[in-house]
């Protein structure tokens, strides 16, 4: 998967430490909380379902869609190149959680949807996966987490506001 540039270095570039509520702090806090996450959930995956989390991610693209998805469809998704998405679909095909089948409208593309087994693979994982989240978030109270995702909502519109 592509990997973003770390955002540590544009704290030492300044030679300063940011101070408490400067946007440069917020940013790095809202991202390493984000990788902690990231990497709890993926030794999980692995742990328990001998998976990735972006193969998860796939399958949950799958699931969200109410028809099978075409390779570009879920790279533009995931936000990945067409090759990561063919390397993932090919394993996921190798293990019988996917099929892939040449799309009917365009006999050049191929499309991908779950086989059975995959779908209900895929349902064992999503609800664990749901357990892991509301447990790696336990420590916050149902107010902390309404305030968080308040203030969450109004930081995306300001970087979508700001782009």
């Amino acid at each position: 998967m592509d990997q973003m540039v770390r955002p540590a270095s544009v704290g030492r570039q300044e030679n300063r430490e940011p101070r408490e509520g400067d946007p440069l702090r917020l940013w790095l806090r809202l991202f390493a909380t984000a990788n902690l996450v990231e990497a709890e959930l993926a030794r999980r995956l692995r742990a328990e379902f001998g998976t990735t989390l972006p193969r998860f991610d796939l399958m949950a693209q799958l699931a969200k869609a109410d028809a099978p998805l075409a390779l570009g469809e879920i790279s533009r998704r995931l936000m990945v190149t067409n090759g990561n998405v063919t390397g993932l679909v090919d394993r996921l095909v190798e293990d019988g959680l996917v099929e892939r089948r040449t799309a009917p409208d365009d006999r050049r593309s191929s499309v991908v949807s779950f086989t059975p087994a995959g779908r209900e693979r895929f349902d064992e994982m999503a609800k664990a996966h749901r357990g892991w989240v509301s447990e790696l978030f336990g420590g916050l109270g149902e107010a902390e987490r309404a305030d968080l995702s308040t203030l969450l909502s109004a930081a995306r519109r300001s970087v979508q506001d700001n782009s």
